[in-house]
């Protein structure tokens, strides 16, 4: 399970599963060919930066940003993700390389709305052993974000006001939820229990009361919304960058409170952060909490070949004393 936000000009995402598949931080540059199930080849197209597991020099991204600040990431979407075989007429996208396919030709969400309907994701494997996982996706530029879902009755497109998604149920589903929630607030509210009685807050905090902690897909969606609508952060690079994490700290799963069986699992993996401007793609590990840094711009990308950084996943202390 995961979650995925924007935040100002940036966009990132928890990736929440029970064990890594290696996964590197990795530029893909503009001369990289993409031959597609499809047949399409593209021999030259915007760079990408992004969070992929590496197979046979193909980024199977997780979540990746062009070079024009197109974004998108891929979350789990279990018993309602349908792909079926290729169709002739159709525009037949592999559900594995929607993220390449997308992010290689075209530079905004406006102009990505406009193709989703006609896509036909199909439930080519990319290779026997790595079938397609169960997806949606979020999909975001500086101005507007969407998710895109294929479910047993077809593409959907949804606006998403609030930049913020999760896993199930359905994108409809999951923001009509957020209706619950209407009276929490981040203000210190008055007493309303009862006109004869005053009851004093004892602390912080008390409007946000009735707010989710625990850690399914709808509760992570009420929490990461209510924190990221209710975030203030100085208007400053450093600043931003570190308020972004704490959003996602938020919804964060710590070892041994989503368990899949002995000493199995669910933890955040990673966290991300892209500056959807700079191309700079910010990442911190589950046992490492440090904030490293990878810029898309700082490399040449005009070659043919991924680039790729291995997560610093070690711990780190910083002694003051000695």
């Amino acid at each position: 399970m995961c979650t995925c936000i924007t935040y100002h000009h940036y966009f990132g995402r928890n990736l929440d599963l029970d064990h890594s598949y290696q996964e590197e931080v990795t530029i893909t540059p503009r001369h990289l060919s993409f031959h597609f199930r499809n047949g399409t080849v593209l021999d030259h197209h915007p760079a990408m930066i992004g969070m992929a597991y590496n197979c046979d020099g193909y980024p199977l991204y997780y979540d990746a940003t062009n070079e024009y600040g197109l974004s998108i990431a891929g979350l789990n979407f279990p018993n309602n993700a349908v792909y079926t075989p290729a169709e002739e007429g159709r525009i037949n996208v592999a559900a594995f390389e929607l993220i390449p396919w997308l992010l290689a030709q075209y530079q905004s969400v406006a102009e990505v709305k406009n193709v989703l309907p006609q896509i036909h994701l199909t439930n080519e494997a990319f290779a026997p052993a790595l079938p397609s996982a169960p997806l949606h996706w979020m999909i975001a530029d500086q101005n507007e974000s969407i998710v895109f879902e294929v479910t047993k009755d077809g593409n959907h497109v949804y606006d998403d006001p609030i930049g913020v998604m999760t896993n199930n149920p359905t994108f409809d589903i999951q923001l009509w939820n957020l209706t619950k929630y209407r009276s929490v607030s981040s203000e210190q509210a008055p007493s309303t229990f009862a006109t004869q009685l005053q009851l004093d807050a004892d602390s912080l905090g008390m409007s946000g009361i009735g707010l989710p902690g625990d850690w399914s897909s709808s509760s992570r969606f009420v929490k990461a919304a209510f924190t990221k609508l209710n975030s203030a952060a100085p208007d400053q690079e450093n600043h931003l960058v570190s308020q972004f994490f704490h959003i996602l700290g938020a919804v964060e799963q710590p070892r041994g409170c989503s368990r899949l069986g002995d000493d199995k699992y669910e933890i955040t993996i990673y966290s991300s952060c892209c500056d959807m401007e700079t191309g700079i793609y910010y990442y911190h590990t589950y046992d490492n909490s440090t904030i490293h840094a990878v810029d898309l711009h700082a490399e040449d990308l005009n070659t043919e070949k991924l680039i790729a950084y291995r997560l610093v996943d070690e711990p780190v202390f910083d002694f003051q004393n000695r």
